[in-house]
């Protein structure tokens, strides 16, 4: 295998034998003409992939599609029905809590136990001793049996094995839902040293905007297949659209099925006569039922022109343009911004900014106008994703969805060091002396 490859999987699968009675499996062991009393099941059909070393590669899919399976085979706690598995490196995992403890061992008992798994000695896990139990941060309950512990503790204290024994390769699968505020911010500021220093990390989320802000490449598992795999942008995106439309086929929306008579050449004719607007040419495929079409994207300044730069503190006009290709009540437009990293900066529509009730109309065009002061937020680059719904802000239906349409850049020549930048006022006081104080 080459050398700058951390993990390789070739037509990966793994089986099991499902039997509707616990004496099927009896009969199927002595019958004498090898009948059947199973069905096959494939937790994994057919996968592979490759990771190269100081790759970060999210693995993402529904519950039940094949993620714990593949890290399980991966880590060497499974072996595969079909296929062959490479793992170039030291692999430090946590799966599911509670995997490698021994729940009567106490915490400290516990470090010591999982080093020993890993292959280090006592004196070594010794050096370690410090890091661990300092990121843990669990104090006096390192002494007392796991069982004991909460389920943020027992991640906490997990957590702090698997980072801290010097892994080549770190699996990560949906271990950090458990853990407080703090204790998340604080693995993500680890993994971003971990990257730094060139390891590799396979990460398990449903949580897109962590998957977006860790990593580069993303595995999509569907029913234990691989739908896809390459960009993280894409394939968030089109695993998004695929959820949209799995929850629009359990709401039924408000749609008078009248269709619309115009062709939608027909359709294009008349908008490019009468109501002029940028054509979206992006290659991504929008989610939603499409009984909507959006037309146009695009973002106004206060000159009327056309403008991806924009500056805080400035007024600008946010436009989606839509046909409709039936009669629908309740129509919601409305986008998100988003940092590059999956970060959700401000969130617009229809229903929660003006309370606006829309019917549309089969074959006619409809503009949302979104007029708005640019917040003061960093400076960089950041993704539009606009939409059409159906409903409630509660429920509803998704017609169209075009999930980071649109590249945007901030300008903002102040010196903020946070997402978002507050004006405020400070006033010094220096205690003790009269009338000595400073006010900007």
């Amino acid at each position: 295998m080459n050398e700058n490859i951390a993990v390789k999987a070739e037509n990966l699968s793994k089986m099991y034998k499902l039997y509707e009675k616990p004496v099927d499996r009896l009969k199927e062991s002595i019958n004498p003409f090898r009948k059947k009393y199973h069905r096959e099941f494939y937790a994994l059909k057919d996968v592979s992939f490759e990771v190269k070393k100081g790759e970060t590669v999210g693995i993402i899919g529904k519950n039940g599609s094949g993620k714990s399976t593949l890290l399980k085979i991966i880590t060497g706690v499974l072996t595969p029905t079909e296929g062959d598995i490479f793992v170039n490196g030291k692999v430090s995992a946590l799966l599911e809590l509670g995997a490698g403890f021994n729940l009567e061992l106490t915490g400290m008992e516990n470090i010591y136990l999982n080093g020993l798994i890993m292959g280090y000695t006592k004196q070594e896990m010794d050096g370690k001793l410090y890091d661990i139990l300092s990121f843990a941060d669990i104090g006096d309950f390192i002494y007392q049996p796991v069982k004991m512990y909460s389920s943020g503790m027992f991640s906490r204290l997990a957590f702090a094995v698997a980072i801290n024994v010097d892994p080549e390769i770190l699996v990560i699968d949906e271990a950090l839902s458990v853990g407080d505020a703090f204790f998340q911010n604080k693995c993500f500021h680890k993994f971003d040293s971990f990257k730094e220093m060139g390891r590799t990390i396979l990460f398990v989320s449903h949580d897109m905007g962590s998957v977006k802000q860790l990593c580069s490449r993303v595995l999509w598992l569907d029913k234990g297949t691989k739908a896809d795999f390459g960009d993280k942008y894409r394939i968030c995106a089109g695993y998004t659209n695929h959820q949209i439309e799995d929850q629009n086929k359990n709401i039924k929306p408000d749609i008078n099925h009248h269709k619309s008579s115009s062709s939608q050449n027909e359709v294009k004719n008349i908008q490019n006569k009468l109501y002029p607007v940028p054509q979206i040419q992006s290659k991504i495929k929008p989610g939603g039922t499409g009984q909507a079409e959006i037309v146009s994207f695009f973002i106004k300044d206060n000159s009327n022109g056309i403008t991806s730069a924009l500056e805080v503190e400035k007024e600008y006009t946010f436009h989606i343009v839509a046909n409709f290709r039936a009669d629908i009540e309740n129509v919601i437009f409305g986008f998100i911004l988003e940092n590059l990293k999956g970060i959700q900066i401000l969130g617009l529509n229809s229903f929660i900014c003006g309370k606006i009730k829309c019917s549309a109309n089969a074959g006619v065009l409809y503009e949302a106008v979104f007029k708005l002061l640019m917040p003061k937020i960093q400076k960089g680059e950041y993704l539009i994703s606009p939409a059409v719904a159906s409903g409630t802000q509660k429920e509803h239906v998704m017609l169209c969805w075009y999930h980071n349409l649109q590249k945007v850049r901030i300008e903002n020549e102040g010196y903020n060091i946070s997402l978002i930048e507050l004006d405020s006022k400070v006033e010094i006081i220096k205690r003790g002396v009269q009338e000595n104080s400073c006010y900007s």
